[in-house]
Order: C-alpha cells, then structure tokens, then sequence
C-alpha cells in the first residue's frame, strides 16, 4: 500500500493501480473485504477523497462493489457480452479468452406449432429440427439454447453439434447468418430450465428470444435462449449523434 509522491503520475492513478493488484490477492477474490477507505489513506498518506475517487472508478467498471455500511469488496464477475455486434456464441465466448463446455447436446425432428412456424415463415405441423445445447464453463452451465431450424437448411440432424451451429450452416449447406432479431427480458426460471441450470425454479434467469435470418431476409433459425443471471450479463455502448439544422 505504498505509492510514489514524487513520480508526476497522477495519485488517483497509483491507487487504481494498486487496488486492481489486490483484486488478484486470492483472500480478496474469495470475498473478503478491502481496507477501510480512511485506513488506506492513512498508509499511503494521501487524502481518503483521492482513495474513494479510485474505489468509484473500479466499482463503475464492475470490478469492485461497495455498500454503505460494510465495505468494498471485489464484485463478483459476470460473463459479459456487447449489443452492437453479433457473432456466434462460441466465438464470442473464444474472444473473451473463455473455452465453451458442452454438457448436453440434444437433437430431435419436431413438429413445428404456431409459434415456430411464424418464426420460420413455415405451416404450422412442418417437421423441423429442435437443437437444444446445455453450455457453459469450467465452472459449470450456464446457458442453454433451445433452437428450431427451417427445414430449408437440409441438415439431417446427424451433424456435429459440438462444432459452432452458424459454422455447420454456412460450410456445410453455404447459408449465411447474416442478421439477429432479439428481444431480451427477465424471467423466472421454469422447472426444466433451473433443473439444467442448477438454481432454484423461483431465480430470475435472462430470457434471450431471436430470429436469425440469412442476407435475404430469410429466416434460417428460431431460438431461445435462458442464462443464469448470476453468471451473465448485457452491455451495450451507444455513441450519441449530433444533428446540426
């Protein structure tokens, strides 16, 4: 807990940098809480405002979390996953430096009923295909998937389905997802999907529905989607535009 007063790099700064480097400390990653804000001013000897200005920093990025009364401590870290792009679940997953666990993977030819079937553009009864992929971590699952796919595709369902789904599409029957319709909301868990989840059937879960279509607008796949909310969350960036009349 020692910084530099002589080194021109702003005090705020060195204090960021020390407590990112207690984040790391494993008794602090396994929840036990930060020193008092007065106590580390006190061992830096800088003012306790210059500590609470590096503390708010780390809390707005997510990393640390504090509440009035009891403390600071490292924040508990939720997958996260941005809004203005879209790609495949494991190549996001890949990019964020995580390796995807398949814990079950289920295929079965069903009969479309009426909201598949306006999903996909199809009559109702259509036989298609019902892909559903329990996924996850090292730590466990965390996600599952529950996706109809248009008959149009021609995949047999004998398919790799280890292999990312949009992969298969395009290499194997050259169809290209070109776009996402999503709606995102909050929901509770139903019995099945908490059974597969390990939570409780009354834990909120992120309920994740979307339409991909291929570049003629053609839709290619209905699916949804439930992550644990403990474990996974949206961020999204928005760039303000200026008009000038």
């Amino acid at each position: 807990m020692r910084i530099n007063h002589n080194n021109g790099i702003p005090l705020h700064l060195q204090v960021e940098k020390l407590l990112r480097e207690l984040i790391e400390i494993p008794k602090y990653k396994d929840g036990e809480l930060f020193p008092k804000e007065v106590d580390m001013a006190n061992l830096m000897g800088i003012s306790r405002n210059t500590v609470r200005q590096a503390i708010s920093k780390l809390v707005m990025e997510g990393l640390l979390e504090r509440k009035k009364g009891v403390g600071t401590k490292v924040a508990k870290q939720n997958i996260r996953t941005k809004l203005q792009s879209w790609m495949s679940f494991t190549q996001e997953m890949k990019g964020r430096g995580l390796t995807v666990v398949n814990y079950n993977i289920d295929v079965e030819k069903v009969i479309a009923d009426a909201e598949v079937a306006q999903a996909l553009e199809i009559a109702i009864n259509t036989e298609v295909i019902k892909l559903s992929r329990l996924r996850g971590d090292n730590d466990g699952p965390f996600v599952l998937f529950v996706s109809w796919l248009h008959p149009r595709i021609g995949l047999s369902g004998t398919e790799d389905f280890t292999r990312p789904l949009y992969e298969i599409i395009e290499n194997n029957h050259s169809i290209v997802a070109d776009l996402s319709r999503e709606e995102i909301k909050a929901i509770c868990a139903n019995k099945k999907v908490s059974e597969l989840l390990g939570i409780s059937d009354t834990d909120p879960v992120l309920n994740r529905i979307r339409c991909v279509y291929d570049p003629g607008k053609r839709p290619i796949e209905f699916c949804k989607v439930y992550y644990r909310a403990d474990k996974f969350s949206y961020t999204i960036d928005i760039k303000k535009e200026i008009k000038y009349e």
